[in-house]
């Protein structure tokens, strides 16, 4: 039988509480601040508590529109946001997050369940269709606020869900 010596148990024992202290990369260990911070994105948005929502984000926001432009700022995505809510009613489920280990990216899966409330711009006729769609999003964190939000959903596939 091999002898360990009390020096390999210290130093195992060292290793083993880094890795508990999160200070040595584990492999698929995800960054709960960044996790965290999401699931409160996606609750208030969930409650349509807007205050809240705006208030996970930072003043000069990136927002990627899906199949769209780039818009920036707080004020701006708020905009957005008020004119999604007069045509749309939705609920974010299914969610999936990913981050990388400093938490500075996140990629997060879901779907959307939602109800076509009013004809938005460009898109057919709303009379109250349902949907459920696959979507997803990626996001840039700073100082622990989402500064950059790009959506992706296929489009084609929610205009058959409310076209027909």
């Amino acid at each position: 039988m091999r002898k360990i010596s009390v020096a390999a148990i210290a130093m195992m024992a060292a290793i083993i509480g880094l890795l508990y202290a999160g200070r040595i990369n584990r492999g698929n260990v995800m960054n709960q601040n960044t996790v965290s911070l999401l699931q409160q994105y996606y609750d208030a948005f969930n409650r349509q508590d807007m205050s809240a929502f705006l208030a996970l984000l930072t003043d000069d926001v990136v927002h990627d529109i899906n199949q769209g432009g780039r818009e920036t700022g707080r004020d701006v995505f708020s905009l957005f946001m008020e004119r999604m809510n007069r045509h749309y009613r939705e609920q974010i489920v299914d969610i999936e997050i990913t981050t990388n280990d400093s938490g500075s990216r996140a990629a997060v899966e879901f779907r959307v369940l939602g109800e076509y409330l009013s004809t938005d711009e460009g898109l057919p006729e709303a009379n109250g269709q349902t949907y459920d769609l696959p979507a997803g999003a990626f996001f840039e964190i700073r100082e622990g606020k989402v500064a950059r939000i790009t959506n992706y959903y296929n489009l084609q596939d929610w205009i058959a869900q409310v076209a027909g």
